[in-house]
């Protein structure tokens, strides 16, 4: 089989270890996936991605059907060579951007009309065209188009938009029927409910019937709390079966990430690690470190003394704070190559904790230093 997913091991607090595989590649779960908005992640290349361990990672279905277009990238012979990325693609559905284009947008049970931020032209995304997008893509692990909504809202909002979203994944599920190939790619039911446990738990009943191969917790970290969060996420994956991978979709910083692996999450992605990067904020293993900051100015230890990134073997805190304010493009290449390497060493540490049933301490200790 193209796709099988299994999981090693369970501990005490509800973790799993997993081994998702995929036609590129086998993913150790828990896992974290980098984003790369547009077939790119900012400031690295694809052998620094590979030389970092990265296993999957993250592409968006609506930039890039406005730019270069599916159609394009089919062509080009899919994303994977597009990007010439040897290693597993997720795509989402497009669903999250659409949403914070809240004044460029329109949503009906049909789809959502928007106009596009790059050109303000007119588009439309139905549960139909999204998928036809993604199987232009070919990521391995595609999302159905849903309706994520603001936090907060009525339970009301909650239920109509978890709706809409159930029945975009029935269209989705049914289109991919018909044109998508299930040994090429892996089709997320994604579960919507705001932050009504009600709904979440509704939602997530109708999408298991549905039987897909995997699913996707959206619509969280979005203004709620962490405790909501996890709340949210808690109630969705007791109605989750437990040998489907669990994706939680757009979190979230390193003292959080044992908190939803406990929970039994499997994928989780974030752009914190490579925006924070850009931005001059660096993760340690004693908490965010402002490289900016006038303290560093002559300061020769690396970023983090305790961390093997190729980035904290090399350079000072001094230069890499001088790249910064000098506006460098390097400052951006090495700072996020730094911090993605936190986040998924925190992810090696995490797999290896609940190897030996352990996470807890773990999750204790990283949460005193980091918070």
């Amino acid at each position: 089989m193209a796709f099988q997913f299994e999981v090693i091991a369970t501990e005490p607090t509800g973790a799993r270890l997993g081994r998702l595989t995929t036609p590129h590649g086998v993913i150790e779960t828990p896992a974290f996936m980098p984003v790369g908005t547009a077939a790119t992640v900012k400031a690295q290349s694809q052998a620094d991605l590979e030389s970092l361990g990265v296993q999957i990672l993250l592409s968006n279905t609506y930039h890039l059907f406005l730019r270069p277009g599916h159609e394009l990238i089919r062509d080009m012979g899919g994303l994977h060579s597009f990007m010439s990325w040897p290693r597993a693609i997720l795509t989402d559905s497009g669903g999250y951007q659409v949403f914070s284009l809240s004044e460029l947008r329109k949503v009906t049970d049909e789809g959502i009309t928007f106009r596009s931020h790059l050109d303000g032209s007119a588009h439309f995304l139905s549960p139909e065209k999204a998928l036809e997008i993604e199987i232009a893509l070919g990521a391995d692990i595609i999302m159905v188009l849903d309706e994520c909504i603001e936090t907060p809202s009525t339970e009301q909002r909650a239920r109509d938009a978890a709706a809409r979203t159930l029945d975009w994944a029935r269209r989705s599920q049914n289109y991919f029927q018909q044109h998508g190939d299930p040994a090429e790619q892996m089709l997320f039911g994604i579960v919507q409910g705001g932050t009504s446990g009600q709904v979440r738990r509704e939602n997530a009943d109708a999408l298991v019937e549905m039987n897909f191969p995997g699913y996707a917790i959206g619509g969280l970290a979005v203004g709620e709390s962490h405790a909501v969060t996890c709340e949210m996420t808690q109630v969705a994956v007791s109605r989750l079966p437990n040998d489907r991978p669990r994706y939680l979709m757009g979190v979230g910083y390193p003292e959080q990430l044992p908190d939803y692996v406990a929970l039994g999450i499997d994928m989780m992605d974030c752009v914190l690690p490579t925006r924070s990067a850009r931005h001059g904020c660096l993760f340690t293993s004693e908490g965010r470190l402002l490289i900016k900051n006038a303290r560093y100015s002559n300061d020769a230890r690396p970023i983090d003394e305790k961390c093997g990134c190729a980035v904290c073997r090399r350079y000072s805190r001094a230069y890499l704070r001088h790249l910064y304010l000098s506006g460098e493009t390097l400052s951006a290449i090495l700072n996020t190559q730094h911090n993605i390497y936190f986040y998924l060493d925190i992810m090696r540490e995490i797999r290896e904790a609940i190897r030996f049933g352990k996470l807890e301490k773990f999750r204790s200790d990283l949460q005193a230093r980091l918070k």
